[in-house]
């Protein structure tokens, strides 16, 4: 008895970050496909050094389009935002709830409010998050906006020339009213400027060394994947060039010949998830000498060493024969087509 009570102290002494948690019973021997998002999952970026530069062009962007010189001042501080957080649309707060829907704690701009005055707009300390006056902040990419948006929320409500309105859902000067649901629509509309049209992939691609972590221990972990037959499949947002580059920087090393491709039974990118999970786009083959599609829809079994863009889950399942194992052994397809990744 003494030796399980020691062993269980020691157990919850060892740091958080070399243990592994877990909420549901999963038997992995049993799972027969493997699916990986890269951006943030097997292309890990540096933090918080990463989430600066994201900031910046985002905020450049902005003032372009009229808003106020001194955004510019806004300074990217990593102890603020944390993943998971609700902004409501309407008050312009940002929540933190928990599994239940809960309210744990509630930010308007920086300020944490009093259990009393959280209570002025959720009577109930609960919310929906299906409701759609809540945006959710649930990965990585979101901190820098969910920053971004305390940010604007303080500084239009603490700016002199601005007041409340009396509905409390945004501020107004003179003839001019700036709601908390334009502001969010504006920071959504600058930061998809910045991943489309801007220059911050080429940045990161530049400085790969600076901003992404290169970790000897990705290769051995596929190489430990294929060697007990396993199929394991990438599934990106990112496009083809910017894929290619970073996931060359991380496995070509290790690849041989093959390069970084070897790793995967199946490469996919410019999923457009969430699209991706349902109607989907029109799947099609990356020529690899252009880097460009292949004219029309591409039809067949997916190959081994080829790289595909578009498409959508069932479609996918379909290809890689896998669609009869969802639900079944297959779990890990239904995971990381749903959006989750190992």
């Amino acid at each position: 008895m003494d030796l399980a009570d020691d062993s269980l102290t020691q157990l919850s002494r060892e740091a958080a970050g070399g243990r592994i948690f877990v909420n549901r019973s999963l038997n992995l021997h049993r799972i027969k496909f493997f699916g990986f998002d890269m951006d943030y999952t097997l292309a890990e970026y540096k933090s918080p050094t990463y989430e600066e530069l994201a900031t910046r062009p985002i905020v450049d962007h902005l003032v372009s389009i009229g808003y106020p010189q001194e955004l510019k001042k806004a300074v990217y501080d990593s102890t603020f935002p944390t993943r998971g957080m609700f902004f409501d649309k309407i008050y312009g707060n940002l929540l933190k709830v928990d599994q239940f829907g809960n309210i744990l704690a509630c930010y308007h701009g920086f300020a944490l409010y009093p259990s009393s005055k959280v209570r002025e707009f959720y009577p109930n300390k609960v919310v929906q998050a299906s409701d759609v006056r809540f945006y959710i902040l649930n990965t990585l990419f979101h901190l820098p906006e969910t920053f971004l948006l305390a940010w604007l929320v303080n500084y239009f409500d603490d700016h002199p020339d601005y007041r409340e309105l009396p509905n409390k859902k945004g501020v107004e000067s003179n003839n001019v009213i700036i709601s908390y649901s334009s502001m969010h629509q504006d920071l959504r509309g600058a930061i998809d400027w910045v991943h489309i049209k801007g220059t911050m992939k080429q940045v990161t691609l530049d400085n790969l060394d600076e901003y992404v972590v290169r970790d000897g221990r990705l290769a051995l972990l596929l190489e430990r994947l294929r060697e007990n037959n396993k199929k394991v499949f990438l599934l990106t947002n990112s496009d083809f060039d910017y894929t290619n580059k970073l996931m060359g920087h991380l496995l070509d090393e290790a690849g041989g010949d093959g390069g970084w491709k070897s790793f995967f039974d199946y490469i996919v990118v410019d999923a457009k998830k969430p699209l991706f999970f349902g109607e989907g786009t029109v799947l099609r083959q990356i020529d690899e000498a252009t880097g460009t599609p292949k004219i029309g829809t591409f039809k067949g079994q997916i190959e081994k060493g080829c790289v595909y863009t578009g498409g959508n889950s069932e479609l996918f399942c379909d290809m890689i024969d896998a669609a009869g194992e969802v639900g079944k052994d297959n779990e890990s397809v239904r995971m990381s087509i749903s959006g989750f990744s190992l």
